[in-house]
């Protein structure tokens, strides 16, 4: 498969504050890349750029489909729309009781987001996210809020649709273990000004991954190693 997304030589800046250094990479066609590095290095930044939310300030960023699914740090989730309502306001023409079967959400259709806990606001930003059916799914922090369980529910659940669809994923994480769980290949980027220093492999199953496992616990230790030289 070709690439879902070319980077050549990307740069951004904030007026005379440089975020991002000459980045280039390739993320193909249903990889599930993860991005780690020092608060501040512009992950986030990137995945705006990835999305057309933001411009570069030189190089290029290339994206081969425009069908994407965003999953914000906080949920934003329309707060007088129910979660019904939510889910339809993106897409109308979606099978929405058959996505909220998937996401654990049957029965809480006609919720209001105040009256869900913090996991459940989260799913349905996850649903409103795969509503549109996207080719390329991209997650910022999407479970930093949220306790182990419903972490590991959650991610379990992603993983369950990318094996359904083979999405092409895009995450940004502070979390070892999850960015384990998730990932094929994660990029280590340096401090601001961010350049890329390393692409670390997964060579793990692609398949639903436990944080005991202890090939990942040892690719865990490999990363720190790793991350630990980063300046």
């Amino acid at each position: 498969m070709g690439a879902s997304v070319t980077v050549e030589e990307a740069c951004k800046n904030y007026g005379a504050l440089q975020v991002i250094d000459h980045w280039s990479l390739e993320i193909g066609a249903g990889e599930r890349l993860v991005i780690l590095g020092p608060s501040g290095a512009g992950k986030t930044t990137f995945l705006r750029l990835i999305a057309g939310l933001e411009s570069l300030a030189s190089g290029s960023i290339k994206v081969s489909s425009q069908q994407l699914g965003f999953v914000f740090q906080e949920p934003r989730l329309i707060p007088w729309r129910t979660v019904k309502q939510n889910l339809l306001f993106v897409n109308q023409e979606a099978d929405i009781d058959g996505m909220l079967a998937k996401l654990k959400l049957t029965g809480f259709e006609n919720y209001l987001p105040a009256h869900l806990s913090g996991g459940m606001q989260q799913r349905v930003n996850l649903a409103r996210a795969l509503i549109v059916d996207p080719r390329l799914l991209i997650l910022d922090e999407a479970f930093g809020s949220l306790d182990l369980r419903v972490k590991l529910s959650i991610i379990r659940d992603i993983i369950d649709q990318w094996q359904e669809k083979r999405f092409t994923m895009v995450a940004v994480t502070h979390d070892l273990k999850e960015a384990l769980c998730i990932a094929d290949s994660i990029l280590i980027v340096s401090s601001r000004p961010s350049r890329i220093v390393h692409r670390f492999a997964v060579n793990l199953e692609r398949g639903h991954r436990a944080f005991a496992d202890p090939e990942l616990l040892r690719l865990e230790s490999e990363l720190l190693s790793i991350m630990s030289e980063i300046q």
